[in-house]
């Protein structure tokens, strides 16, 4: 009788004070049972046991299980939580890589393909002017030997060199697409966009950054580097492709030769292969290191694309001029 007393007591004055509700409908929860027990112990006697022991002069405190929420709490939780919210730290940004590859067969295309076979043209048949110029003036110089005497030019060598070299740039470029397509399907998002950057159009975007010279100059040396890779590889298996498949017809077309020595072509093919190798690894570096001096010392666009063609073309020659000179210098 007296729990029932003490709970019922309990209940009117929570109904009467704060006019909230107990929660789970009317169950009264572990807490508020607790807190009751606690409060009758400390109490000496129990509520309704008091008209016959009398009070023991002793104060309790009775501790709600249900606080109390208020309009200021509630809204200071939510000023708190949007000031969390408009910090810096939260503000996350997600970077989206677009990846635009180019055309399959873009190397066939009207523009490109004019310019790759007048390039080819006047590769070849430019230094048969200069020769030309050359003979004349040693016909001027030699102005009593017979004027009779025939000089007959050869132009159909520079022509099939001239598609010969169409048909190679056109596979390399082909080959790239290629490439192109097998990273965005193999390689993650990211890396593909890194691989398929314009590297010119990059230069700029670093160039507003305002970033020190040491660290713009490898920031584009390394954007290069990724840009120019697959191009290079393109080149490499365009090559490797045209030394085995001379390779193979030279064993095809001397087969019934007995003189003919099988292992020395394959030591061919393994020079040419390593020889290809040091030449796309030098165009690729020196292409690279090309760019960030070109974008360092000139306009960012520009520069980087003068300097990648000039690294482009000096990279395999230096290096094959260091290697005959320490060949001839192990030699003798």
């Amino acid at each position: 009788m007296a729990g029932i007393a003490i709970v019922l007591d309990l209940l009117r004055k929570n109904q009467g004070s704060s006019g909230q509700a107990l929660h789970s409908h009317g169950l009264l929860s572990a807490s508020l049972a607790a807190s009751t027990a606690a409060a009758s112990v400390a109490a000496g006697y129990p509520f309704a046991a008091r008209a016959f022991f009398g009070d023991s002069g002793r104060s309790v405190a009775y501790c709600d299980a249900g606080a109390v929420v208020t309009d200021d709490y509630i809204s200071s939780i939510r000023s708190a939580s949007a000031n969390m919210f408009q910090h810096d730290f939260l503000k996350y940004t997600t970077k989206e890589y677009i990846i635009e590859p180019k055309p399959l067969f873009s190397a066939f295309g009207m523009r490109n393909l004019a310019l790759t076979s007048l390039r080819s043209f006047l590769m070849f048949y430019l230094p048969l002017l200069e020769h030309n110029k050359m003979e004349e003036d040693e016909d001027d110089a030699n102005f009593l030997q017979d004027d009779t005497q025939e000089h007959r030019v050869d132009l159909v060598t520079p022509f099939k060199k001239s598609l010969m070299q169409i048909a190679r740039e056109t596979s390399v470029v082909t080959t790239r697409r290629i490439l192109e397509r097998l990273a965005i399907h193999n390689v993650s998002q990211r890396m593909a966009w890194k691989l398929l950057k314009d590297a010119p159009n990059s230069a700029i975007r670093k160039s507003v950054r305002k970033l020190p010279t040491h660290v713009y100059f490898f920031a584009v040396t390394r954007t290069t580097f990724r840009g120019h890779l697959l191009g290079v590889l393109a080149s490499w298996v365009v090559q490797i492709g045209i030394d085995t498949y001379r390779y193979f017809q030279s064993i095809v077309k001397h087969e019934a030769d007995e003189n003919f020595d099988k292992s020395e072509q394959t030591r061919i093919l393994a020079r040419k292969v390593y020889g290809t190798t040091i030449r796309c690894s030098s165009s690729l570096i020196f292409a690279s290191i090309g760019a960030g001096i070109g974008s360092t010392c000139f306009r960012p666009s520009t520069g980087q694309w003068i300097g990648c063609v000039l690294g482009d073309f000096a990279g395999p020659t230096i290096v094959t001029f260091c290697c005959e000179r320490a060949f001839h210098a192990a030699v003798v």
